[in-house]
């Protein structure tokens, strides 16, 4: 029986939609698009003691409650007299990532082993004579086994790049967890970085930055996509095919 041709149909889209081909036509001719902005929730920030004139003339004419806990120094003021370091859902501060890895390791292994076994009986009651063979050699056995291995890992990686993060979230401890994106997209090709992790306060600095290396559970993401990826990847039939052949 021959397949019909809108069973045909059916089969080819079926392939093209499992290896992702229809999602890649539909991109032809169109640069990769950038995602959305993800805006992390905010705390509400109190008004600045050094708001400008008309705004603190117009809460003149406005009677306010009296506030027991009215300070210069109160925490979260505005940005008068205050610390400037993020240290608040929402607030941003700048990651510098300066990463110089390099690694070389290599192991080598050889094992070798060998035996040998040689039993004989000169007399068994009699049965020597009809035993077949030289009695003297009743049991004889040699074995040996040898293995070498060996293996290099080189590995060198250099990224030099400063990008800001935002806070996601306060832990009970104080800790900060921060969250940063960054996409460059030049012609068809868009780079993306992404960076994670959890910051203690006291390692942001003056600048309210901080360093790669003081980012506990830091996961950081550089990569793109684009043709240029593309055409760097093998097709998705030699990617199968590199994962069911055996040999």
């Amino acid at each position: 029986m021959r397949p019909t041709p809108l069973a045909t149909l059916l089969v080819a889209a079926t392939l093209l939609a499992g290896c992702g081909t229809v999602g890649r036509l539909k991109a032809v001719g169109k640069a990769p698009p950038l995602s959305q902005v993800d805006v992390a929730g905010a705390d509400p920030v109190e008004e600045s003691l050094g708001a400008s004139g008309a705004t603190l003339r117009r809460q003149a004419r406005t009677p306010m409650p009296a506030d027991p806990t009215a300070s210069l120094f109160r925490a979260g003021a505005g940005a008068f007299l205050g610390d400037q370091r993020a240290s608040r859902t929402g607030d941003i501060l700048t990651v510098r990532i300066n990463v110089a890895d390099k690694a070389d390791i290599g192991n080598s292994t050889a094992r070798s082993r060998g035996g040998s076994e040689d039993a004989g009986v000169s007399a068994l009651l009699g049965l020597e004579k009809v035993l077949p063979g030289d009695p003297a050699r009743a049991v004889a056995g040699n074995s040996r086994s040898q293995y070498n291995g060996s293996g290099t890992i080189s590995r060198s990686e250099t990224i030099n790049m400063t990008m800001s993060a935002i806070v996601t979230d306060v832990l009970p401890n104080g800790n900060l967890v921060i969250r940063g994106r960054q996409e460059i997209r030049v012609n068809y090709e868009l780079r993306e970085l992404i960076v994670t992790g959890i910051v203690r306060p006291q390692d942001i600095g003056r600048d309210n930055s901080v360093r790669h290396t003081q980012i506990a559970e830091a996961r950081i993401s550089y990569g793109g996509r684009g043709q240029l990826t593309q055409a760097q990847q093998a097709r998705w039939g030699q990617q199968i095919y590199d994962a069911l052949f055996p040999f």
